[in-house]
């Protein structure tokens, strides 16, 4: 019988090794007389339910061999929701370390989370901006069933969070909350003054003095010509400084403080409120970091999380450029102004930033948010490169030719003219690619484009034979995965939980 090992398992038996069906042995759980058990059968992931119950009846799928076969369907999500509340994302609050761990192929799920078993870090599994989502033809929900079904598979039960990130309008926030979404980063780069933030002083007092008095009076009398100790440093407010800030940032405080009250305040629940103010052209100085924080705090803002943007480069899929030292003195004062108001440090485009995750960890003393996302995707792509080069060979040139249409969306530096022609590399040597500076992040950019691209009848060029290739090597791909976010993880110094280090 077809399923006879899948019976074995779910009576207590070992799992299986091999076969025409796939055992994920830590997915059997329970409830009631119910037991569950997810599995691969004919290339596609099911849950097979045995027993009876309220769970067995609640899932919807039709029974062969004496099992329940239940497709991995929205559906089917929800009742696991309902019966399995590890299942459903969690507000974390601002006590401990997190990671986002955006997953734009819904497969990178199993990876990170052994990334992160037992270590003192919580995952934000379900991570995709509206930009991500509309690039790549998945929604808020799509992120939140591969999510679900990734820890029911992997049986962790130590929560994850769901991030709508880098939102910046209201219908797009009340989506995410109506799903179940635990987690909002405001992206107010929209509210942002930048010619303010890289006008001549003459400018910044002419538009100044245009802002209403009541404006002018509320900041001047909180910070004009005091001083503020945060921690171990001092920030003071001139003249010159408190204007050009109060430019650039009055407009964002208020559209922060609008949306706490209105989405956050009211929720009804836990929310991870994170604010971003990470995407401006010029880096965020303490003082401009502190006023803001400063004007929350006055509001009553119960802030998880903040964003600046810091000195240097946080380049897609690759590490630091700029001076690190530089850096490190600028993120300690950062990280003492969000310790004196009690949130944590957000790192944002954080995958790969090697070389300096060390100086985060020690500043932010292990209490921090760092996100990443494209950097799965690379993984994916690595292994690709390994097991189907043929493959890979159409990806790396289908992203070459669409690499001006990609980088319209993304800030990067790479020049691909730099990058090794691939007539001159062999097989073998195709997972060095993403080992080049250049090629990973025309790589990396490339992502929606490689997953939509389409023929003039409308058949996807690489799509199909990228998932198949990738579903079967999962267990490759989580291992990579575990491995290079577990590399992030070390270097910032997050221990494995109970003490030690990660490993």
């Amino acid at each position: 019988m077809r399923y006879q090992p899948v019976h074995a398992f779910l009576a207590g038996g070992r799992a299986p090794e091999g076969g025409e069906v796939r055992v994920y042995p830590r997915s059997l759980h329970t409830h009631g007389d119910t037991r569950v058990l997810m599995i691969r059968d004919g290339g596609e992931k099911k849950l097979a339910a045995a027993g009876s119950g309220p769970l067995y009846d609640d899932l919807a799928g039709e029974v062969k061999d004496g099992l329940k076969l239940c497709g991995l369907t929205r559906e089917n999500r929800l009742v696991l929701n309902q019966y399995f509340p590890f299942t459903a994302p969690r507000a974390f609050g601002k006590r401990t370390a997190t990671i986002g761990l955006g997953d734009r192929l819904g497969r990178a799920g199993p990876g990170q989370i052994r990334a992160v078993r037992g270590r003192d870090v919580k995952p934000v599994l379900a991570q995709q901006s509206v930009r991500e989502l509309t690039l790549t033809g998945r929604t808020f929900a799509d992120i939140l069933d591969a999510a679900a079904f990734a820890v029911f598979q992997e049986g962790y039960t130590e929560g994850y969070g769901a991030d709508g990130d880098h939102l910046k309008k209201e219908e797009d926030i009340r989506a995410a909350f109506s799903l179940g979404f635990t987690m909002l980063t405001l992206d107010c780069s929209d509210m942002i003054d930048n010619e303010a933030a890289v006008a001549d002083e003459a400018e910044v007092r002419r538009r100044y003095e245009a802002l209403s008095e009541s404006v002018r009076r509320r900041y001047e009398s909180a910070y004009l010509d005091r001083t503020f100790r945060v921690g171990e440093y001092e920030l003071r407010f001139g003249e010159s400084r408190l204007m050009r800030d109060v430019l650039v940032y009055h407009r964002a405080i208020e559209f922060m403080v609008y949306i706490y009250e209105h989405y956050i305040r009211n929720a009804g629940r836990k929310i991870d409120f994170e604010i971003s103010i990470d995407e401006t052209m010029t880096p965020t100085t303490p003082e401009s970091h502190f006023l803001v924080a400063s004007e929350l705090a006055a509001a009553g803002a119960d802030l998880f999380s903040m964003a600046p943007r810091f000195i240097g480069e946080f380049q897609k899929g690759i590490d630091y450029i700029g001076d690190r030292d530089e850096f490190e003195r600028q993120l300690a004062v950062h990280a003492a102004i969000a310790d004196h108001f009690g949130y944590k440090l957000s790192i944002h485009s954080g995958s790969d930033k090697f070389s300096v995750f060390p100086a985060i960890g020690r500043h932010t003393r292990g209490r921090f948010h760092v996100k990443t996302a494209g950097t799965n995707w690379l993984e994916a792509v690595r292994i690709i490169a390994r097991v189907n080069p043929a493959l890979y060979r159409k990806m790396h040139r289908y992203a070459l030719e669409r690499f001006e249409d990609a980088k319209a969306y993304y800030h990067i530096s790479a020049d691909p003219a730099k990058i090794a022609p691939l007539d001159a590399v062999p097989d073998d040597r195709l997972p060095g690619y993403l080992e080049d500076d250049n090629a990973r992040q025309v790589l990396h950019i490339a992502y929606w484009l490689i997953l939509q691209g389409k023929d003039d009848k409308g058949a996807y060029l690489l799509r199909d034979d990228f998932f198949r290739t990738l579903d079967a090597h999962e267990e490759e791909y989580a291992r990579a995965l575990e491995a290079h976010i577990g590399r992030h993880l070390d270097l910032l110094g997050v221990p494995k939980a109970g003490g030690g280090t990660g490993g």
